[in-house]
């Protein structure tokens, strides 16, 4: 079965290259924006008949959160324009097509992990432009799946990981805010199920629609950063702040909990908690102290 993937050179996307020599079935092309403009249209759909493939996944994405909402039309091209392009592709050589879509499609009021049926009200100009992208995906490719994650992390890229990594050998002291609410995801387990996810389909195992995805357990952002800290034994104290004293361009959800139950149910997964994933990641990374 022969893949496109786009946005390869992204955290998911470099992920899944890593792990893509164990799927000997599966045939990737793997492109970024160096070898496909996926904002020109006409680029996608030549590129497509030139190299047809049965199914697209796309890691492609705006993701500078607070500098989105300055950059509306920049956003809004990658993370909307550009996945109707994709879709339409795949439509034109009859391929099927994963999309990689976010947790800020919700506004983060509910105290219940979000379900992929719940009612969706993004509050930045990132959340409403991969909403955006979702709608625009599922109108021209009803048989899409949509896989909405959160917190992504991994060994590459910049990432909050990092950064905590960064801070915790720099400073005496992080402030991070405890009263954001999610599941870290390790990327590497997102690369993964999404591998998982193609297996199946070159089994003749279809599905289709939006799943939600994010490692196991829930915690704050101060949760995560502290447990960085302690794992990789820096010396750093981190300390948790309400964030009102975090003022940021752009609203976070409070709340971004999601419910798995249907991939698991529908795939027949099991999901790693997000601190052994975490535990895992700094390992690869060889920054995890000794007795851990």
């Amino acid at each position: 079965m022969k893949i496109l993937v786009t946005g390869a050179n992204g955290q998911l996307g470099r992920s899944i290259r890593q792990l893509s020599a164990g799927h000997h079935e599966l045939d990737f092309i793997l492109t970024d924006i160096d070898s496909l403009d996926i904002c020109n249209r006409d680029a996608v759909l030549a590129f497509i008949e030139t190299h047809p493939v049965d199914f697209l996944v796309n890691c492609a994405a705006y993701t500078a959160v607070d500098k989105a909402e300055e950059e509306v039309e920049q956003c809004r091209k990658i993370n909307t324009e550009a996945v109707a392009y994709l879709g339409e592709a795949a439509q034109h050589i009859r391929a099927r097509i994963l999309h990689v879509s976010t947790d800020y499609v919700f506004d983060g009021n509910s105290c219940t992990p979000y379900q992929e049926c719940d009612p969706v009200s993004p509050v930045s100009v990132y959340g409403h432009t991969k909403l955006a992208g979702e709608k625009a995906l599922s109108a021209i490719c009803p048989d899409a799946i949509i896989v909405r994650t959160a917190w992504l992390y991994s060994e590459y890229g910049h990432n909050f990981m990092k950064t905590m990594l960064r801070l915790g050998a720099e400073r005496p002291e992080i402030r991070v805010v405890n009263d954001q609410i999610g599941s870290p995801t390790y990327a590497g387990d997102l690369a993964k199920t999404i591998l998982s996810l193609l297996e199946k389909e070159r089994q003749g195992k279809q599905h289709n629609g939006i799943y939600h995805y994010t490692n196991e357990g829930v915690c704050s952002w101060y949760d995560f950063a502290h447990s960085i800290i302690r794992m990789t034994d820096l010396p750093a104290k981190v300390t948790p702040i309400p964030t009102r004293e975090y003022p940021t361009a752009a609203k976070r959800p409070g709340y971004s909990v999601l419910s798995k139950e249907k991939i698991k149910r529908e795939y027949q997964l099991e999901i790693p908690h997000w601190e052994d994933s975490l535990r895992r990641c700094l390992e690869n990374m060889n920054v995890l102290k000794k007795q851990e």
